[in-house]
């Protein structure tokens, strides 16, 4: 028989009494409890915290991908930068660059929107820079892959980038100028629609209007006018400017003689192809940019036309192809790398909560006389 108390012994084995094993029981229930509501959640939220190799995993990409992703940097297609921030979002991960613009809501990034980068935007980002230089702030430049049918491409890409990874946006051309942010903006050669947003641009009428009286001046009575994108308020003042040239020149406007090459290099070879093998072409063309202007120039050489000697041709911009163009291209220059200046400066502005002295800037344009234009052959 055994009796009750904290020990018995059974030949050379001991075994717990009842009052002992009862207490144990008690502190082995004490002890889980603690575990279970204190140190389990601490060690599972420490461990549980995800990691960029989960996001990779997750999105089915490499880790410099993810990294690429979301620090907003070029090279990452759209479905994917799309793929690896719903992984983000899903997994609650924040990379560092998030995490503490999170706390300070300061980034110490300027946004540059472009919709592609070509020369003109490559002036203005020039620009942009030169101005931050010693103003505190990196640049990220952001390729919007403006398409066709990609209006509003800058509402996506804001979304991405404005209170996390920038300060404030500059954006270049864009299809559209009322976008909600949650940081200043300002628009470079804005879209044609009302605009709530600062804006900057070149006097694109006075100078298309240059650029028509001067091939009216050298006796051209047939000029044609391969035009830009219709929705952007430079491209409308261009034509405006051409139009008024012609009146004021005493010619007839001629809507033959005009066509839309909306800035893209297939349409503007259509469309001077279609100008140039006509048995009455003109005698000269004006383009809305330097970049058709130039292609204009291969077209004509490829119908057997000579520029200048059988046909004229002036541009816009003054890019640095335009000198390098055989002939060099007369075109009228419109001050790219100041209107990033320009841009740059309201936009600092701004961020530092000042008011600007004016919301519309418009810088002035000369044409500049180069290899590309001559009086009519006889």
């Amino acid at each position: 028989m055994v009796r009750d108390g904290p020990v018995s012994r059974r030949g050379s084995k001991t075994r717990i009494g009842p009052v002992r094993s009862h207490k144990c029981a008690l502190a082995t229930n004490v002890m889980s409890i603690v575990f279970e509501n204190v140190f389990k959640p601490l060690c599972s939220s420490t461990m549980a915290r995800p990691t960029i190799h989960d996001v990779a995993a997750a999105a089915g990409v490499s880790v410099a991908t993810v990294s690429k992703a979301v620090n907003g940097r070029y090279g990452v297609a759209e479905a994917t930068v799309d793929r690896v921030l719903r992984a983000v979002s899903d997994l609650g991960y924040e990379s560092s660059l998030i995490a503490s613009s999170m706390r300070s809501r300061k980034t110490g990034v300027i946004g540059v929107l472009v919709a592609d980068f070509e020369p003109f935007s490559a002036e203005i980002l020039k620009g942009v820079g030169t101005a931050m230089r010693g103003a505190g702030h990196d640049l990220l430049a952001y390729s919007g892959s403006l398409q066709a049918d990609g209006e509003g491409w800058e509402r996506r890409s804001l979304s991405r980038l404005s209170g996390t990874l920038v300060d404030g946006v500059i954006m270049v051309t864009p299809t559209v100028v009322n976008v909600a942010a949650e940081v200043p903006i300002v628009a470079v050669d804005p879209h044609t629609g009302p605009a709530d947003l600062p804006t900057v641009e070149a006097d694109s009428f006075g100078g298309a209007w240059q650029a028509t009286s001067f091939l009216i001046e050298l006796g051209h009575r047939r000029i044609g006018f391969i035009a830009g994108r219709a929705d952007l308020r430079s491209s409308i003042a261009r034509d405006a400017g051409y139009r008024k040239a012609l009146a004021d020149g005493g010619l007839m406007f001629d809507p033959s003689l005009v066509g839309s090459g909306r800035y893209r290099q297939d349409a503007v070879r259509e469309v001077a192809r279609e100008m140039l093998s006509r048995p009455d072409r003109p005698t000269a063309v004006f383009a809305a940019n330097d970049l058709s202007a130039i292609e204009i120039m291969r077209v004509a050489a490829e119908l057997g036309i000579d520029v200048p000697h059988d046909l004229s041709v002036v541009g816009f911009d003054d890019v640095p192809e335009a000198t390098q163009a055989s002939p060099a291209l007369t075109t009228v220059r419109q001050p790219m790398q100041r209107l990033g200046e320009t841009a740059a400066g309201m936009l600092l502005q701004l961020m530092r909560g000042e008011q600007l002295k004016a919301t519309r800037v418009r810088l002035p344009t000369r044409l500049v006389r180069r290899g590309t234009t001559a009086p009519p052959a006889v």
